[in-house]
């Protein structure tokens, strides 16, 4: 435990970022198995928005967030999804 004021505050602050980064995460992976289940252009378009949420929030990397909504496409071009 730390015995330090600006310790404890650290400690606070990581239990709530990390809170908030482990809803984050929760809320790309809902998408994510939302959008396998049923391909549509709403599903796709919500899956890219949690994506573009986590580059914003720091909590992924730009490459890697567009390498995975990359990835969403071809399964969406698989799908016969119109997309235009």
């Amino acid at each position: 435990m730390p015995i330090i004021k600006s310790a404890k505050k650290a400690a606070r602050q990581a239990e709530k970022r990390t809170a908030h980064n482990e809803q984050l995460k929760k809320d790309i992976k809902s998408a994510l198995k939302a959008f396998k289940a049923n391909p549509s252009k709403e599903t796709l378009a919500k899956a890219q928005s949690e994506y573009d949420k986590a580059v914003k929030k720091d909590l992924l990397k730009k490459n890697t967030a567009s390498r995975r909504k990359a990835k969403l496409y071809s399964i969406a071009k698989d799908a016969k999804v119109k997309l235009a």
